[in-house]
């Protein structure tokens, strides 16, 4: 019989969420939280889609561009800066994916690196980035009237985007569309057989996997200041 693992997942949360009052930095777990996110939306792809990704740093960094330039060039406040963010990695994720998803193995692996190249070169040059020097100075601003610029009140709220990413990946891989996942992952020829278009279920897993990760770099131009 299995254990309910959310009572520990619930426990987990709540000793990080009081990691401040032992006198842990701050910023330095808010980085880890940031980090940890993008790790989640990789293990969707890989540890339940079974798609091995070479190239998912692009959202990462498309996402933290395109946060920072929403909240320092055309001032949005931080709610939909993030959400501006992980659209636009959920956008470059559509279309790696429409390009990529119809190969399988090393092949597949290898088309999302060479996209992931080909959009670092395009961001080191491209003036609304910065190039090599990076967006600098990005404001923080507020969140639902709560003021970023206090590390504390960041720090929660940045707990409060990886709970509720968190809970989005659980509920997706508990779904029926989670099982589809990983009955693919398992074997997509039965999957295929059964009447699964396993390629647009193998695109949206893509996709979503893209926008948690552009959601984690979105997160962390928050919370640095900073997207290079």
């Amino acid at each position: 019989m299995n254990k309910n693992p959310l009572p520990g997942y619930a426990a987990l949360f709540l000793g990080i969420a009081l990691l401040p009052a032992l006198g842990v930095y701050p910023i330095f777990v808010m980085k880890v939280l940031c980090f940890a996110l993008f790790a989640c939306a990789f293990n969707l792809l890989i540890g339940f889609t079974g798609l091995l990704s070479f190239g998912h740093a692009a959202f990462l960094g498309t996402a933290a561009y395109a946060t920072g330039h929403a909240l320092k060039v055309w001032g949005l406040p931080a709610p939909m800066g993030l959400i501006f963010g992980a659209l636009a990695a959920g956008g470059v994720g559509l279309l790696f994916g429409l390009l990529a998803i119809r190969r399988t193995g090393i092949y597949f692996s290898m088309i999302t690196l060479a996209l992931s190249q080909m959009l670092y070169f395009f961001f080191l040059q491209a003036p609304f980035t910065g190039g090599e020097d990076g967006l600098q100075s990005v404001p923080r601003g507020s969140f639902f009237g709560l003021n970023l610029e206090n590390d504390l009140t960041l720090y929660y709220v940045v707990l409060g985007v990886f709970i509720a990413a968190f809970w989005l990946i659980y509920r997706t891989v508990h779904s029926p569309f989670g099982q589809v996942l990983t009955s693919i992952r398992e074997n997509e020829a039965r999957a295929t057989s059964l009447g699964y278009d396993v390629d647009k279920f193998k695109l949206l897993a893509f996709v979503l996997s893209a926008a948690l990760a552009g959601l984690a770099g979105a997160t962390k131009t928050l919370v640095l200041g900073f997207a290079t």
